[in-house]
């Protein structure tokens, strides 16, 4: 299992806009084959930092996936829509081995976000059902 984080850097001013990326991100993510945690927003502490998480089987998939995401017509519109709204000034993608089943890896990915952010809250925008 591979658990991907896309860390944003995103422009206070345009939270909304990130929403609607976010929403949009949650339809296509899923029907192009990955398993979307979710996306979340700043709520308390840092404005500016944002996450996205999703879960894939294997290195193989994530390639397959990758390549349905770009040709997705959601998928390039969202592209699209976030070069023109430019409402993240950066955005950093990890993809790390899964070492944990997926019930672990989101209740430690929740630790993180929280340590990283030094106790700050985080409003999920998009959040799949626990399993």
């Amino acid at each position: 299992m591979l658990t991907c984080v896309i860390r944003y850097h995103i422009d206070p001013t345009k939270k909304e806009q990130f929403a609607q990326y976010s929403r949009n991100w949650g339809e296509a993510i899923p029907r192009c084959g990955a398993d979307l945690i979710g996306y979340y927003a700043p709520h308390e502490g840092s404005s500016t930092l944002a996450y996205g998480i999703y879960n894939i089987p294997s290195l193989a998939e994530y390639e397959a996936y990758r390549a349905r995401l770009a040709n997705d017509p959601l998928g390039k519109e969202n592209y699209e829509f976030a070069q023109k709204e430019r409402f993240f000034t950066r955005r950093r993608q990890n993809v790390s081995q899964t070492r944990f089943s997926t019930a672990r890896v989101t209740e430690m990915i929740a630790v993180i976000l929280k340590w990283s952010q030094r106790q700050a809250s985080w409003t999920g925008i998009l959040t799949s059902p626990p399993n």
